[in-house]
């Protein structure tokens, strides 16, 4: 049976991405957006230069999704998640790229710890927002981006996870095709007028929403703002506009 959607407010919809080098500058940003986003972003960079016992620190502020993108054999990435999973994040992470068996494994270990209690989500990541169709042709992969990202999602879904990682632009095409209640959570958001960076594939807030996706990632826009508290407010009066 497809799993209900989430009834989320603006504000819980909200992911910031945590784009500072130290654990002393996260927490400190934490502080100052705790209750007024959904969760806090930690990435490959900052975790391993802070580590675990950090992501607890942080997790009495504000929830927080781990994204480390696990890929590698089955066995491997079943155990390391049994290893993050007693940090409990709100979400955690996977590349769909692993492939069934990987998937499955990982989902095993989900399973696993929610029966024990814990509350974390997992999510596997489809096609990167920096990759546009000439880097996936470099990399051997003819078409669209589109194309390739919602055969993930499917190959994500038939193995029971959550939901994805995926551009916005390829949110509405996964929704119908795996249903409302499996999740679409999208970088690549970038407020209107705001330079896109080092991603490819971008929305504003509102568009994000109205093609599907269930959490939006922001970074910079919010992180390194004069005022950190008062961007992420004006980006969630933004999607409620």
């Amino acid at each position: 049976m497809p799993a209900p959607a989430l009834t989320l407010t603006a504000r819980e919809r909200l992911v910031v991405a945590l784009d500072v080098p130290t654990a002393k500058e996260a927490l400190a940003m934490a502080d100052r957006l705790s209750g007024r986003v959904g969760m806090l972003k930690v990435g490959l960079e900052l975790f391993c230069a802070e580590g675990p016992a950090f992501v607890k620190e942080l997790q009495a502020r504000v929830p927080v999704f781990l994204d480390l993108k696990l890929h590698d054999i089955p066995t491997t990435v079943r155990r390391a998640l049994e290893a993050l999973l007693k940090l409990d994040p709100r979400l955690i992470n996977v590349h769909a790229q692993g492939g069934p068996a990987m998937l499955e494994a990982a989902v095993e270990a989900i399973h696993a710890h929610r029966r024990a209690g814990g509350r974390t989500e997992l999510l596997a990541v489809t096609v990167l927002t920096s990759l546009d169709r000439e880097a996936l042709a470099a990399l051997g992969h003819a078409g669209q981006p589109e194309d390739l990202a919602l055969a993930y999602a499917k190959l994500a879904s038939q193995a029971g996870c959550a939901g994805v990682v995926c551009s916005a632009w390829e949110a509405t095409a996964i929704r119908e095709a795996c249903g409302e209640g499996f999740h679409r959570l999208t970088p690549g958001i970038r407020p209107a007028g705001v330079a896109n960076q080092d991603q490819a594939r971008v929305m504003t807030p509102a568009q994000a929403l109205k093609h599907g996706s269930t959490w939006l990632v922001v970074g910079r826009p919010i992180t390194h703002a004069a005022d950190p508290a008062a961007a992420a407010e004006a980006i969630v009066a933004e999607m409620q506009a």
